[in-house]
């Protein structure tokens, strides 16, 4: 589903029990308690904060992230996703946040994705899902070529994420980000659209990886 005249925003995407979808002002409280409870497994991969973890993921302060957010996708700069997982229930609850970010158009036609998932449903396949959902979003209706992930080089999850699916590791950035108190190194891993293009998208190459490993 899409809408708007900034090439694939807004859009829902579903895969599953897995659903990504533009962010909602009403997520404050579901994005401040994942955000916080999750302090200690995120804090090591994420960009240093500039006051205390709490404060940073308030409900407060989701109010202006989701502002930011918004500006953002407005312009074409980004498209940030919230990653929502159907409970047994049948609720969608928030568990993580996908962003294709730093969008470049004409000659490049590239994005940096940029993600993190709730540790309470880590393991169960929601983040490469959602990352293939989001890739091929981004090289169908989003018009774009390119896509790049950097990941220090000690997230193994997260490097496990990328390398199942297939993305080429192609670059060491020596001290590339401010994280967790110090300048960290990153593997840089990226994917263009031709090289999933014969096997019908990311998500049909995922599926296939799924279904031989079970």
């Amino acid at each position: 589903m899409m809408l708007g005249s900034v090439p694939g925003w807004p859009a829902v995407l579903v895969e599953g029990s897995v659903t990504l979808r533009p962010y909602r002002r009403s997520d404050a409280r579901a994005w401040s308690e994942v955000r916080i409870a999750n302090q200690q497994w995120l804090t090591p991969w994420e960009s240093s904060p500039p006051g205390p973890w709490a404060e940073m993921n308030s409900t407060r302060a989701y109010l202006y992230v989701y502002r930011d957010m918004k500006r953002a996708a407005r312009r074409g700069e980004s498209m940030p996703f919230a990653v929502c997982l159907r409970d047994d229930d049948g609720q969608d609850r928030l568990v993580g946040h996908m962003n294709l970010g730093n969008i470049v158009r004409r000659a490049f036609s590239s994005a940096y994705v940029g993600y993190w998932i709730d540790s309470r449903v880590a393991g169960r396949g929601v983040t490469p899902t959602a990352l293939a959902l989001a890739v091929d979003h981004a090289f169908g209706p989003g018009g774009l070529h390119r896509i790049e992930v950097n990941i220090r080089p000690e997230n193994r999850p997260s490097r496990r994420v990328v390398e199942k699916l297939g993305f080429r590791e192609e670059a060491y950035h020596a001290r590339y980000m401010h994280i967790d108190g110090m300048w960290r190194d990153h593997l840089g891993y990226a994917m263009t659209s031709e090289e999933v293009a014969a096997e019908g998208g990311l998500l049909a190459r995922w599926r296939r990886v799924r279904t031989t490993a079970n």
